[in-house]
């Protein structure tokens, strides 16, 4: 079975086909998406901002980690959880749209840039608490804040497409 298929049959499942066509379904599971993107972007904006020495100076970097973290986890499975009952709803037009396509390449760039981040640099939070960030954090930080900003953008522009079909 190709990829294509393979969605097809996603999208003609009884759960897809009811998701999508509910009243109130598809509304609620969007509307979740976005109060958990809310939550774990804002919460990983206090964090990267902290990266750069401009928000919760009065904590060290550690302790702004350690009380964060837990917030940006919980928005982070929220949002994901609900954006794959999104993506599950039409398969077939989220992966025809190239802002999709964009979005998903970008969390992916993300999740390394996070991964880079959490083993390697990251490791050492506790040295950072009484000496200066080290560049290497402000980058991380900067390609970061980027990232989830084309990936907000994307996924809002993704129901305002003006571009042709992939297929």
């Amino acid at each position: 079975m190709s990829f294509i298929g393979l969605l097809q049959t996603i999208q003609d499942t009884e759960f897809s086909t009811s998701l999508r066509e509910s009243v109130y379904m598809w509304g609620i599971v969007d509307g979740i998406h976005v109060i958990g993107m809310s939550l774990f972007l804002g919460i990983l904006l206090f964090w990267e901002l902290r990266l750069f020495n401009l928000g919760m100076r009065n904590a060290t970097v550690s302790e702004t980690w350690d009380r964060l973290s837990p917030l940006i986890l919980a928005g982070f499975v929220v949002m994901v959880t609900t954006g794959i009952l999104l993506f599950v709803s039409e398969p077939l037009r989220f992966w025809a749209s190239i802002l999709f396509r964009i979005k998903m390449v970008a969390m992916l760039v993300a999740g390394v840039n996070a991964a880079i981040f959490h083993y390697s640099i990251g490791r050492r939070l506790v040295d950072w608490d009484h000496r200066p960030l080290p560049t290497s954090a402000h980058v991380v930080g900067a390609i970061s804040v980027t990232l989830w900003v084309l990936i907000l953008f994307c996924g809002r522009l993704i129901a305002y497409n003006w571009f042709k079909p992939l297929f």
